[in-house]
């Protein structure tokens, strides 16, 4: 009779120091963050993507009372940062500020170390607004102009883009496509070359952020044909959408915040409720703004559904135009 009493006292003992386990690993989570978080950036200081992690940096920092670091690790079209947060401890403590390429890197690169499957995302932070803009030489003045004029000579007219599979090139096939045109891809190594060739008539057209172009556009460098939202864009009521002319065509770049897949859902949702009420505000919405950006958010699991859409849409661009992995 004395073994099962002893076995029976060793199984108690084990459920109290498994009790005990969980209940502090619910309290540590209760307690994030006790220590620095680090938010990664996959790109260079400066632009949009790094802005708006800063920003959601200083928010957390604000609300949760512990420091929130960004830290840029550029490089391979974003792969070094996001492959960086996916081999990191599912603690919450290296998170990623992910932009578009974290969807499309999958589709664009041979050998990719990460799977979105890797990742628990937390929340949908903007959208990144686009328009397709032509060289003031151009003799065009709207959407059906230019499709008309592309089909009158096939192959004649030229799109500028940042590079082989970025947004600005996808954003252009998926017009092609659409509109059944042949125009041809003229890459750049980044926007700011490809806008200089636009403007001075060397190549045809772009599709570039709306935020960067508009003072171009205003000073007669570029013209304006459209913007690429569903619906027209509430500060310019004027310009028409890309979907007015092909209906159901929409293209926009996206930024939100990532965890290690694993991360605790108690952590991912304290970081989702201070976003979320954050971006709501009007003042967020007027930052944001100020940077090409309109101010969006989600539940985790909405932006899970957003992310898998996107890639999709883009994977199929990428694959019926053609574009082979790097």
């Amino acid at each position: 009779m004395g073994m099962p009493g002893k076995a029976l006292a060793l199984a108690s003992a084990l459920l109290c120091a498994l009790l005990g386990l969980v209940f502090s690993q619910a309290h540590a989570d209760d307690d994030y963050p006790s220590r620095p978080v680090t938010i990664v950036v996959p790109f260079t200081p400066g632009g949009s993507t790094d802005v708006l992690g800063r920003y959601a940096a200083q928010v957390l920092q604000r609300e949760l009372h512990q420091s929130f670091v960004v830290e840029n690790r550029a490089g391979a079209g974003g792969l070094i940062g996001i492959d960086y947060v996916a081999k990191s401890a599912p603690d919450g403590y290296t998170l990623l500020h992910a932009p578009t390429a974290f969807g499309l890197l999958p589709y664009l690169m041979r050998s990719v170390s990460y799977s979105p499957a890797d990742f628990d995302p937390i929340v949908l932070i903007g959208l990144t607004e686009f328009a397709l803009v032509v060289a003031p030489s151009l003799k065009v003045n709207s959407v059906p102009d230019l499709i008309a004029l592309a089909k009158a000579k096939p192959g004649a007219l030229t799109y500028a883009s940042a590079g082989i599979g970025t947004t600005q090139q996808l954003f252009a096939e998926l017009f092609k496509s659409m509109a059944k045109v042949d125009i041809r891809h003229i890459p750049y190594k980044g926007t700011a070359p490809g806008l200089v060739d636009v403007m001075g008539g060397n190549v045809s057209m772009m599709f570039t952020d709306i935020g960067p172009s508009l003072s171009l556009v205003r000073a007669g460098k570029l013209k304006m044909l459209a913007v690429t939202s569903l619906k027209r864009n509430p500060d310019m009521p004027d310009m028409p959408t890309v979907a007015e002319t092909l209906p159901g065509y929409e293209a926009f770049g996206w930024q939100g915040l990532l965890a290690r897949a694993g991360t605790p859902k108690n952590i991912v949702d304290k970081i989702n409720k201070i976003l979320v009420a954050d971006l709501q505000r009007p003042q967020t919405a007027a930052r944001f703004k100020a940077v090409g950006v309109e101010a969006r958010w989600s539940t985790p699991e909405q932006f899970r559904t957003f992310i898998a859409s996107e890639s999709a849409k883009w994977g199929n661009v990428i694959h019926a135009a053609g574009i082979k992995p790097q």
